[in-house]
């Protein structure tokens, strides 16, 4: 009997498709519309400690291969949060993941106790935004204050935390350190660094003239550091995220070592119907090449 369940990190997933931070895992509302869609998790938009307000518009383009943005980590703070993490634990059937951010130990030790009083049933520590001072990819580039935080974290509280990691850092010296630290799980890739110029203005088009592209041109290196991960630092449970556009690209991922798969910036075009479209595509790869379980994919590139 054919089956697309995976548990990753302890959550227990009826398809491996997952919703990205930073797209629509703003609300419980949102989140709801993105489970009715067919996703088999989700992860909600980056929350610190404080409110942000995040950067000035423009801060979104969309590009040919993909999209560049710097929002800036805008998010209402984790006490007004509470109140949609507990509508989450209340209306979703599927496991949702809080994703958190700081700039300190202290700031994600925070944000991690309080998530998980107010409903969070899984962390995701974003280590790896490219475009916020301070925070994010900066917090990364220190493998060990990334497995001083887990660690932290993880002596107080029972909930997974993954950590999601960043090209621009030595990734696997920080997965490495993060799972020997407690981590349950990972997750790559976040946006990669990106930037374009108005030729007519002559400047930056985003306020913060840099930011995070995402979407299919970052795939390559998305399924690169999946396969390095998975090889380099075990079978811990990963969950592939850059470039998911298909079902053919989440097959991909699959193959390269993820039990999962994130799908984000991807839905500005396609809409939700992406994430039937992907399970529905795996599905019949499955069927057509003699698989049962979608469990039995994850790795299969790496051989014998």
């Amino acid at each position: 009997m054919l089956s697309l369940e995976v548990e990753v990190a302890g959550l227990r997933l009826l398809n491996p498709t997952v919703l990205a931070s930073g797209i629509l895992g703003t609300s419980a509302a949102l989140a709801r519309r993105v489970e009715e869609a067919g996703a088999g998790g989700i992860t909600t938009k980056t929350i610190t400690p404080e409110p942000r307000k995040g950067y000035e518009n423009p801060t979104f383009v969309e590009l040919e291969h993909g999209y560049l943005n710097a929002i800036g980590l805008a998010n209402p703070g984790i006490e007004d949060f509470c109140s949609e993490l507990r509508l989450m634990r209340e209306k979703l059937k599927v496991p949702f993941i809080l994703s958190v951010g700081g700039s300190s130990l202290e700031d994600f030790l925070r944000v991690a106790v309080k998530g998980v009083e107010c409903g969070a049933p899984a962390l995701e520590l974003n280590v790896s935004c490219p475009h916020v001072k301070g925070m994010g990819a900066e917090i990364g580039e220190n493998p060990q204050l990334v497995a001083d935080i887990v660690r932290a974290i993880k002596g107080v509280i029972k909930a997974p935390v993954l950590v999601k990691l960043s090209p621009h850092h030595n990734y696997l010296e920080v997965a490495r350190l993060a799972v020997k630290a407690g981590a349950d799980g990972l997750t790559a890739i976040n946006t990669v660094r990106g930037m374009i110029i108005d030729i007519y203005a002559r400047k930056p088009v985003l306020s913060n003239r840099f930011g995070g592209y995402s979407g299919p041109g970052i795939r390559p290196i998305a399924v690169k550091v999946v396969y390095d991960v998975y090889r380099y630092v075990g079978e811990v449970p990963i969950i592939g995220v850059g470039g998911v556009d298909s079902w053919r690209a989440a097959v991909e991922m699959l193959l390269a070592g993820a039990s999962a798969v994130g799908i984000g910036s991807i839905i500005a075009s396609k809409d939700l119907a992406i994430f039937r479209e992907v399970v529905k595509g795996i599905e019949e790869y499955m069927v057509a090449e003699g698989f049962e379980k979608v469990t039995d994919l994850v790795g299969l590139a790496h051989g014998s």
